[in-house]
């Protein structure tokens, strides 16, 4: 009963993108499978093909890197491919311009994935008016704090975007009720205190997260940050998490494969981990 009503509230919202895909998912029983990758790397075509090939193969949502040059979330490799993007030429006025030429052929949500800076050197209102145009539905800041995150999120809910806020195995009880209550389109749990990257198991403790979390609000659970094989896909499914995001495992795929094989490569690699989130 308690889902249920936690369903019958979501629908009674104004619905996001995001939201609209969560309940959708829910309703056929499936785990939403959100792969990252980085903008750029190697180049901004091979990134096109890239996000094609995961909405092919079986993506609900994609989060989509910017790359820059001095993160705090990012382990090892994706901070390599943010590199690499750079040094092919990327920038956050060519993602969106990226974006703009897939708007008729991309249709699952697009999640930006940004540190704060870059939109701060863009302008906050014309880089929401500009993602907003180019159909991007959701937008993560890691070093965005709850505090500074109130001042800005109805500027940016006001252009149809959702700001995605993120929980730590380490938040407090209170700040973690606080964090997901504020959170729009579904609430980012971090699996592991430190940076982003493949791991060989997942801990145990992030069930007890996922349960807390739906006991203090209605959003949605995606589970990222250290996921990287179907083992831990099914384990994220079993555990109750709405989503599971996949960041690292894909990342590394694009930087082991040569440019003439790296899109099919990710392909199988998605197509694999959809047969988890299914099963």
């Amino acid at each position: 009963m308690k889902e249920n009503k936690k369903t019958q509230i979501l629908k009674n919202q104004s619905l996001s993108k995001i939201n609209e895909k969560f309940l959708e998912l829910k309703k056929r029983n499936k785990l939403a499978l959100m792969p990252f990758i980085m903008a750029g790397d190697p180049n901004i075509e091979i990134t096109s093909e890239i996000l094609l090939k995961l909405q092919e193969k079986g993506a609900d949502l994609i989060e989509l890197g910017i790359p820059y040059s001095d993160p705090l979330a990012d382990g090892p490799i994706i901070q390599l491919s943010a590199s690499r993007a750079l040094r092919s030429g990327t920038t956050l006025k060519k993602v969106i311009e990226l974006l703009e030429s897939l708007k008729e052929k991309l249709h699952i949500p697009i999640i930006l994935f940004t540190y704060f800076n870059p939109i701060l050197n863009f302008g906050l209102e014309n880089f929401c008016e500009l993602a907003s145009k180019v159909g991007v539905a959701g937008l993560i800041i890691p070093d965005l704090p709850l505090e500074e995150a109130y001042k800005f999120s109805e500027i940016i809910s006001s252009y149809s975007i959702d700001l995605i806020l993120l929980v730590a195995p380490t938040t407090p009880s209170e700040r973690m009720k606080m964090i997901s209550n504020n959170s729009k389109g579904f609430t980012y749990l971090v699996s592991v205190t430190g940076v982003t990257g493949e791991r060989n198991k997942m801990e145990n403790r992030v069930e007890n997260l996922i349960t807390k979390l739906k006991e203090i609000s209605i959003n949605p659970i995606a589970v990222g940050f250290g996921i990287s094989s179907p083992k831990h896909v099914n384990k994220v499914r079993k555990w109750g998490a709405d989503g599971v995001i996949i960041g690292s495992a894909f990342v590394k795929r694009i930087s082991n494969s040569n440019e003439l094989e790296v899109v099919n490569q990710i392909g199988k690699f998605c197509e694999e981990m959809r047969k988890a989130a299914d099963q």
